[in-house]
């Protein structure tokens, strides 16, 4: 089949880990930074197809996972309201707030219905003009767009009981912010698929440029992955350090211009706070002043009580790459995907629960 079983090729695989043994010379850390990624390398062995010398670590491209407690209790705070139906992606249902989840708060009653498009979510308004209804808009900026055609769309009809929690999230300012923060060394990093068929190759150039960083945008196939490594350790060998595309079925170099003008139409950047990290200066969307009677928070008097982190769990270290999840001693015994006590277990494509799934007990 075109596009799957030309990127899963055993033959040509064999040659790319060949080629990657031969060219390494030198001990190196790259970082997916897709939870993508981070799933695909796992469920194809590809760590273990590599050299010692090079190291592998993920970040903290895994939405869910780096939303802060203190949002997450925002959308608890929600479900209570009366009239009111909470509209959400089904890997947000289980993540654990500082007191409850929406799974939790559901059993009590509450009305949270799973989405698969942000579009099942003004269909949800659509149908129910006495309620408000609020879709969490959780993700990068590979969901955003869609979340800005819904809101132009709701302009268009008038529908006035559709709201949006605007939680979404920009990769380039983060990847910036952890490499300025210099607590691993990173030698290269492969930049995110989906992201990327977005915004393109461009918002990616600071990273050579300030950083002397490799950088090479990637597909989701085993041959994508043996292949932007190849090229990343290229890049670091010769010393050439630059941003190239080992996706070029899915990604332009200038991005999806419709896409990028949809964002511009309804958001602007606006800090945000990255769990494990901190608060990030323009590294988050927020709806612009045309459209800002579609956001909960002009909407809604939203009352939580202070945030808290789950004792013990070590997730915001792990989204920096810092640790990894067999380094957090809840790990497989009080934290498991059936009763998980932080988010990197609970989204599937968190590094905890990517270990848990593929891991076998030799994680480098």
């Amino acid at each position: 089949m075109k596009y799957i079983d030309e990127f899963r090729d055993p033959e040509l695989a064999r040659k790319l880990v060949a080629r990657i043994h031969r060219n390494s010379t030198q001990k190196i850390t790259l970082m997916e930074f897709c939870g993508g990624h981070t799933v695909a390398i796992f469920r194809h062995g590809i760590r273990q197809l590599l050299p010692q010398n090079i190291t592998m670590l993920s970040g903290p491209g895994c939405p869910v996972c780096v939303t802060a407690n203190s949002d997450l209790d925002k959308t608890i705070a929600l479900a209570h309201l009366p009239n009111t139906i909470i509209t959400t992606f089904g890997d947000l249902f289980k993540v654990p707030g500082s007191y409850s989840s929406l799974a939790e708060v559901k059993a009590e009653g509450s009305d949270i219905r799973i989405v698969y498009s942000v579009q099942d979510a003004l269909d949800i308004a659509r149908d129910n003009p006495d309620k408000s209804v609020i879709f969490i808009g959780i993700g990068f900026e590979t969901t955003a767009p869609t979340i800005a055609a819904s809101v132009l769309e709701a302009e268009r009809e008038r529908i006035t009981n559709y709201y949006i929690l605007p939680l979404n999230k920009l990769c380039p300012p983060i990847m910036k912010a952890l490499l300025k923060l210099g607590e691993i060394n990173i030698s290269g990093i492969i930049a995110p698929g989906h992201v990327s068929a977005i915004i393109g190759s461009y918002p990616y150039n600071f990273i050579p440029k300030d950083f002397s960083v490799a950088c090479v945008i990637s597909g989701f196939e085993p041959l994508d992955i043996l292949l932007s490594i190849d090229m990343l350790l290229n890049q670091i060998e010769t010393g050439d350090c630059k941003v190239e595309i080992a996706y070029r079925r899915g990604v332009k170099a200038e991005g999806n211009r419709e896409a990028i003008r949809l964002l511009g139409e309804v958001f602007e950047d606006g800090e945000a706070y990255w769990r494990g990290i901190g608060m990030v200066s323009s590294s988050g969307l927020k709806l612009n002043k045309k459209y800002q009677r579609y956001d909960v928070e002009n909407n809604f008097n939203i009352k939580t009580r202070p945030a808290l982190e789950p004792k013990g769990c070590i997730c915001g270290s792990i989204l920096r790459g810092v640790s990894t999840p067999p380094d957090c001693k809840l790990f497989r015994q009080k934290c498991t995907p059936e009763q998980p006590v932080g988010p990197c277990m609970v989204s599937s494509e968190g590094s905890c629960a990517t270990y848990y799934q593929y891991g076998n007990g030799d994680e480098r």
